[in-house]
């Protein structure tokens, strides 16, 4: 029998408001959306510390979340003078944020521009005034999957790992590397999901009128490469892949979408001409630019299928996003990757660097069943990854380290 009449005293503690600051250095506006929210629907009061691009209404419509636009200007088209400048009168602004910040938490969920100073100085002037700081690494060494790794990386690396209170990562492969190549304590890494993008709009096009946007038939069987363009994103790979399978089969199509990530512009005249010299210009799509977001569910919508010819990598933001429009991947077996591609149910897995079997694989997907039914596919692909990846896990695992490290009670409802 419950006892109603039970003493206030008797009932289980309301766990209590923490204040946290979420330091984005101005970067990933869809992963700094859905972790703020969730964490506000959890009694975490929070200052986005963030950019122009990510001032939108979402950042101004809950009073428990206070957007201070402290980054400012970050489109890359300005001069080198202009650049200089506002990276370091945004250093000024956020030094002189911490001084006075309500929040005890930091959170840092990217690095600044000048990530030797951040991992160090900057690490050590939070510490100075009682923070406790807690740490995204969304990659565990970054440089070195671009290929630009070095002594005073790895060395800065080690120090930002050791300096902060808390480690969140995705995968447990990114915990072992974390531990066992930069000595971080096994208790201070704690694994969460990535969360699935909510912030892309998602209407009521359907896939049939997407490919006609793009001038694709329903018949013609549609590739996505998306997202930044560099080395370790494998682009010469499927490039390479891409020309077997048109040698053969005219049907296909390559749909390119990103742009060219800093001080890769190289690679990709390479790639194109490639593409010029061996392809037939009809088969592919490309579109080098920042895709806005309004645009995203055009290219995921009208793809069969997103490859991911990754040479180098733990995870990707972009097989989540596909998992937002329920799109399968065909992704190389490297990182994390297989944790979320689930042969036959979310994609398939190939080799990496190997155009051949990439070339297999690809031809492999749309002789199945999952090709075949991908209309009912896409759904179940929404329905288990959005639940796998929810927002909802990740701000209660996020709040429960914030609580433990400030001795307050979890989150338990």
């Amino acid at each position: 029998m419950i006892d109603i009449g039970r003493r206030q005293s008797d009932r289980p503690a309301r766990p209590v408001e923490i204040a946290a600051a979420l330091l984005t250095g101005g970067r990933d506006p869809h992963y700094a959306l859905g972790l703020a929210t969730a964490l506000i629907s959890r009694r975490v009061c929070l200052d986005v510390i963030g950019s122009d691009e990510m001032g939108g209404r979402e950042m101004h419509a809950d009073p428990r979340l206070r957007f201070l636009n402290l980054r400012g200007d970050v489109r890359p088209d300005a001069s080198l003078a202009r650049k200089v400048w506002r990276v370091l009168s945004y250093y000024a602004r956020l030094i002189r944020y911490a001084v006075n910040a309500r929040p005890r938490i930091f959170h840092i969920l990217w690095n600044n521009r000048l990530e030797p100073f951040d991992r160090t100085l900057l690490m050590l002037y939070y510490k100075l005034l009682g923070k406790t700081i807690v740490f995204t690494a969304h990659n565990v060494n970054a440089a070195q999957r671009d290929a630009r790794d070095s002594l005073l990386n790895r060395l800065t690396l080690r120090i930002q790992f050791h300096l902060v209170d808390h480690i969140f990562v995705h995968t447990k492969r990114m915990k072992r590397e974390i531990i066992d190549e930069f000595g971080a304590q096994e208790r201070a890494v704690t694994v969460i999901p990535y969360g699935i993008n909510t912030v892309v709009p998602d209407t009521a096009l359907t896939p049939l009128e997407a490919k006609q946007r793009l001038g694709i038939t329903r018949d013609q069987r549609t590739i996505l490469f998306f997202g930044y363009i560099a080395p370790y994103k494998g682009l010469d790979v499927l490039v390479a892949a891409f020309r077997h399978i048109v040698a053969t089969n005219a049907a296909f199509r390559l749909i390119i979408a990103g742009r060219v990530k800093g001080g890769f512009e190289t690679y990709w005249r390479d790639i194109q001409e490639t593409l010029d010299e061996s392809v037939a210009p009809a088969t592919v799509i490309a579109r080098i630019r920042f895709i806005p977001d309004e645009e995203i569910e055009v290219y995921f919508k009208a793809a069969d299928v997103l490859a991911l010819p990754y040479t180098r990598i733990f995870q990707s933001g972009v097989l989540f996003l596909g998992f937002r429009f329920g799109l399968p991947a065909i992704a190389a077996d490297v990182g994390s990757l297989a944790e979320d591609i689930i042969e036959g149910r979310t994609g398939f897995l190939c080799r990496p660097g190997d155009p051949v079997a990439m070339a297999k694989v690809i031809e492999a997907y749309f002789a199945s069943e999952l090709f075949r039914d991908l209309d009912s596919r896409r759904r179940d692909i929404q329905e288990n990854m959005g639940a796998r990846h929810s927002w909802d896990v990740v701000g209660t695992l996020t709040r429960d380290v914030y609580a433990e490290l400030l001795g307050h009670p979890r989150w338990d409802s």
